[in-house]
């Protein structure tokens, strides 16, 4: 058996610690089938360059085997007896192994198996439950595929299909052999052989190696059984101590196939992560949005309060100044002894009843407006956010080949926020807030969703300012009360004046201040939807970060490698 000179020791104990780094990286991740992928990969750093032959069945892989070898090592029979994945290893003596019910290893003494090792796998038709062993124990750590065809029909798709799989995914090494080609005639054959060159080229396979052989003709010692040319392919290529270089070259291509594996997968876990951080900022920049136009209808709400209250308020106030003078006094004192209503005392009753009627009409009127569009603003602000959580977008599939259980905890936390937002919504008492707006009504009058109640929440500010103009009109009564014909007006008027002005900002601090505070825990209830979204978020940016680094790291050392091994290669 050849030996490995101290350069290629040193390139292999080099690999093996990259490999082991990408190994613990692809455990980080959390992707079992590629981890195990990668372990198997390390653990057959040591083996001979691996031979795996594969085909359909009764395409002859077996004999091809056994003539190969010149040995009986792979049992032939009319049926389809292939059902396990054989491994066949250079021994002193022949031995089997069974390692599993799928897998065996066969030791044989043959020549070519100091160098190379092969593996003999189910036809590519009937191999569905042991797929899964093939393709993460033996294709990712293979160094040559050995497809075999039926030289009488070379042409089946689930060979051809099973080839786009090793090639695309793997990009391995591949020659083609037409078994049984006793069987044919020699234009046939030609025909054949140009068939699988033009096939293997348009999968995009250059200059395609094909051969064309007879296991019967081989084990029957005829000269023109096709192995002498396969046998000089595999010396020049492979053998006579070129094999050892060859199969760390083919572990740092599949590691680096790996890598980029895992850098594609990140990538577009990196681009979820900046579509789902875009996507909180619009939500966020949403809310803020929504808050200051709702603050502003509030203002203009306020505004037109104030406006009509000054209005109410100004106009008796002229009037209760004017006939306040002596003689207007002594005028309705005169008239009083005809009438009691144009007495002093009739005019003050007057007065307040004006005062409190033109009041409540102005104010119902500016909150009835108001209301109505502060209500529609902070509708429709939840309103936007739950279309935008509906409309979410995904890229980060759970078919992702890489991260597909991040895909898979994104998707339930998205799920379960869409969910969560969709019951809030429908919900009237998360829109309620009896601490700024007490309220005898019930959740009941909600109906079908919870936004209906945000106007019948708001139209209680009519309560309450009704209660805060109540108190001065209370307050103004007391003031009239004392109206008589020797009062002093300053101090009428002065007082009238002093109690207006702090219903004036009574009025401007409850309705402002409670509007707004009400349009802010109503963001803040929609926010603290997100909690756990954020927290997802919070970690993915820490994982992509830490991967990113140690992928970066081991990919730098895999090129450094690739261009190493090119350079002893050459």
């Amino acid at each position: 058996m050849n030996l490995l000179n101290e350069e290629q020791r040193n390139l292999k104990i080099q690999l093996d610690e990259i490999i082991k780094d990408l190994h613990r990286m692809t455990v980080e991740i959390g992707n079992e089938p590629l981890a195990n992928t990668v372990s198997d990969l390390r653990n057959r750093i040591n083996e001979p360059f691996m031979f795996v032959v594969v085909g359909e069945v009764k395409a002859g892989k077996s004999s091809f085997v056994n003539a190969l070898l010149d040995s009986d090592v792979c049992a032939v029979a009319p049926d389809p007896c292939t059902d396990t994945i054989q491994q066949i290893l250079y021994g002193e003596q022949i031995e089997t192994i069974v390692i599993n019910p799928n897998l065996k290893k066969i030791f044989v003494p043959s020549e070519i198996l100091k160098e190379i090792a092969i593996v003999d796998t189910p036809g590519t038709n009937t191999i569905s439950e042991h797929h899964q062993e093939i393709t993460e124990s033996f294709i990712p750590a293979s160094d040559l595929i050995v497809f075999v065809f039926e030289a009488k029909n070379p042409y089946r798709q689930s060979a051809w299909d099973f080839l786009d799989f090793i090639k695309d995914e793997w990009r391995k090494k591949v020659i083609f052999v037409l078994q049984q080609k006793d069987l044919m005639n020699d234009d046939d054959l030609a025909i054949n052989i140009n068939g699988v060159v033009k096939y293997a080229t348009k999968k995009g396979i250059n200059n395609p190696n094909v051969f064309e052989v007879s296991a019967k003709m081989e084990l029957e010692r005829q000269s023109n059984s096709g192995y002498e040319v396969l046998r000089n392919y595999i010396s020049q290529n492979i053998t006579g101590g070129k094999a050892p270089v060859l199969k760390i070259d083919n572990n740092i291509a599949t590691s680096i196939n790996i890598s980029e594996r895992i850098n594609d997968g990140l990538r577009k876990r990196e681009e979820q992560l900046m579509l789902d951080k875009a996507f909180r900022k619009d939500v966020n920049e949403t809310l803020e949005h929504q808050e200051e136009k709702s603050n502003y209808q509030v203002d203009l709400m306020t505004e037109n309060i104030l406006n009509a209250y000054d209005r109410v308020t100004g106009e008796i106030g002229n009037e209760l100044n004017r006939g306040l003078s002596f003689f207007s006094l002594l005028r309705r004192s005169i008239a009083s002894i005809f009438s009691k209503k144009d007495s002093p005392k009739g005019w003050i009753d007057d007065l307040k009843y004006r005062l409190e009627h033109e009041l409540k009409d102005q104010l119902s009127e500016k909150l009835n407006l108001g209301v109505n569009d502060i209500t529609d603003s902070v509708s429709q602000m939840v309103t936007m956010i739950d279309y935008k959580i509906k409309n979410n977008k995904t890229i980060l599939k759970s078919s992702d080949e890489i991260f597909s259980d991040i895909a898979n905890k994104r998707n339930t936390v998205m799920d379960e926020l869409r969910n969560t937002f969709n019951q809030f919504v429908k919900k009237s008492e998360n829109f309620q807030d009896n601490e700024l707006f007490p309220s005898d009504f019930s959740p009941n009058v909600a109906t079908g969703s919870g936004l209906a109640v945000i106007g019948l929440v708001l139209t209680a500010i009519k309560g309450m300012v009704f209660d805060i103009t109540g108190g001065i009109l209370t307050a103004v009564g007391v003031i009239f009360a004392g109206v008589t014909v020797g009062v002093k007006k300053n101090s009428i008027m002065g007082n009238y004046h002093t109690e207006i002005e702090k219903g004036r900002n009574n009025l401007k601090d409850e309705v402002d201040g409670k509007l707004k505070t009400y349009v802010t825990n109503i963001k803040d209830k929609v926010l603290n939807n997100f909690k756990e979204f954020d927290a997802l978020l919070e970690n993915e940016e820490i994982q992509i970060r830490k991967i990113s680094v140690e992928h970066h790291k081991i990919d730098k050392q895999l090129k450094a490698m690739k261009h190493s091994i090119e350079q002893y290669l050459n």
